[in-house]
């Protein structure tokens, strides 16, 4: 969503050389680029305001270290003010949820409708179940829109989520009470629950959502905002955060295509932190919210631990550690190697989920690339190894003229599309000889005639 301004802020960097320090001549130019890049974003106004004066303050004289140059200098600045800006500067612990209360603890939703509450619940409830262990239980208190109710329900069975039934006919405080008694009754660790929104702000919709909230006494009290609302984000969330104490902020669709000022704005304007944001439309794209990861991600800095944490989660460990000791003991390679590897490469989300969290150079090589035909052309391959015999498989310099046919075939695709495997495999190997012989510089360079669809 913000690579616009990843690409801008990128340019003003290049743009500082040879200068021994940043100055008033030599930093304005570069301030007035920022300022105008975080307008084009859509952030609001009072907060470029203050964003460009914070800046300005700490960098001026700011000394050049080393072998920094100015540019690097000031991006060291922005960065930090970035970060504080979205809520560094509230502490490690602030994006965190808070569950220092008797069980359960009750989480409360707010937001306009259309922002993605109902599926940031189901995110939330897998989140929770997932990685905290939390028994959650969720519930819809939104009366005015039936198709909701049956919405949670849907997602909190995907998420193994509890589901607490409620029927359009109720009052909202009273279907919230009696989902608070069940989930006490039942030992729950954490009760969810979903609330109405409207297409824009009433005081109708205040007061019920007021109600719920004296009415649970939530630990919790988030406030959803769809990151493409641009400069109405800011109003949305003044006018919540003067009705409710909220706790915090859940940014939803950072994977949209908008200009995303409202990640920049909320936090600004609210004073809470922001604690999840969401990445994909999947259950699974929920992620806590760390500013000085979202200020990289900003500068082109790329998130390295955003793929670390993905592979963790999605590489399977006795494979890697196979794969490992394979290569130490010299032994070669083979397909159902190569096939594996796809797998894992498929399973942390393909080659646009593992780019969208590299440095922008990286993602500016593949800039050409069409990452959905890169996708499929890794299942294609899949594919294409599937419909080879074990033989094959360990042994590819078997595969002559006839085997490739029958291999396409089976595959249904050309006998090209074989052959570009192979070679592809064989690239793989020698760049991991190389890659023992040392010769990194290389081996990254031909890095890209590997990667599906880049070639």
């Amino acid at each position: 969503m913000l690579d616009n301004l990843t690409q801008r802020l990128a340019k003003v960097v290049k743009t500082m050389r040879g200068e021994a320090r940043l100055t008033e001549a030599n930093t304005s130019e570069m301030l007035r680029e920022i300022r105008l890049a975080l307008l084009e974003a859509d952030v609001a106004l009072p907060v470029v305001r203050d964003f460009i004066s914070s800046v300005r303050e700490k960098a001026m004289g700011e000394e050049v270290i080393g072998s920094l140059t100015p540019g690097q200098a000031l991006v060291g600045v922005v960065r930090q003010e970035l970060a504080d800006l979205m809520g560094a500067n509230l502490g490690e612990n602030a994006s965190r949820l808070s569950f220092a209360t008797q069980p359960p603890a009750v989480i409360l939703m707010a937001g306009l409708q259309g922002v993605g509450k109902t599926t940031t619940v189901g995110k939330l409830a897998r989140y929770l179940k997932e990685d905290t262990r939390k028994r959650v239980l969720t519930v819809s208190a939104d009366v005015y829109r039936p198709a909701a109710i049956r919405q949670l329900e849907t997602v909190s069975a995907q998420a193994g989520a509890s589901f607490f039934a409620s029927e359009s006919t109720g009052l909202p405080v009273d279907i919230a009470r009696s989902a608070l008694e069940h989930a006490r009754r039942h030992h729950y660790d954490v009760l969810i629950v979903d609330t109405a929104g409207r297409l824009g702000i009433d005081e109708e919709m205040m007061q019920e959502i007021s109600a719920l909230h004296e009415a649970l006494r939530p630990i919790e009290t988030l406030f959803v905002v769809d990151a493409m609302l641009g400069q109405d984000a800011v109003n949305v969330a003044r006018t919540f955060n003067e009705t409710l104490p909220l706790t915090g902020i859940v940014l939803t669709k950072l994977d949209g295509d908008a200009r995303g000022g409202a990640a920049l704005s909320v936090r600004y304007i609210t004073g809470k932190p922001v604690k999840f944001a969401g990445t994909s439309e999947k259950l699974d794209g929920l992620e806590p919210f760390d500013p000085l990861r979202m200020a990289n991600r900003i500068l082109g800095m790329g998130d390295i631990l955003a793929l670390v944490e993905e592979a963790r989660k999605s590489v399977d460990e006795q494979t890697a550690l196979d794969l490992e000791k394979k290569l130490k003991s010299g032994a070669r390679l083979d397909l159902n190697d190569f096939r594996a590897q796809l797998a894992q490469m498929r399973n942390m989300g393909g080659l646009a989920s593992m780019l969208g969290n590299m440095p922008i150079q990286f993602r500016n090589a593949a800039k050409n690339t069409n990452m959905d035909q890169a996708s499929r052309q890794i299942r294609r391959m899949e594919g294409i190894i599937d419909s080879m015999t074990p033989a094959e498989r360990l042994r590819p310099d078997i595969i002559k003229a006839a085997r490739k046919r029958r291999i396409a075939k089976g595959a249904g695709v050309q006998v090209q599309d074989v052959n570009r495997l192979l070679s592809q495999f064989e690239q793989m190997q020698s760049m991991l000889k190389k890659m023992k012989g040392g010769k990194m510089g290389k081996m990254m360079r031909n890095l890209k005639g590997l990667m599906p669809g880049m070639g």
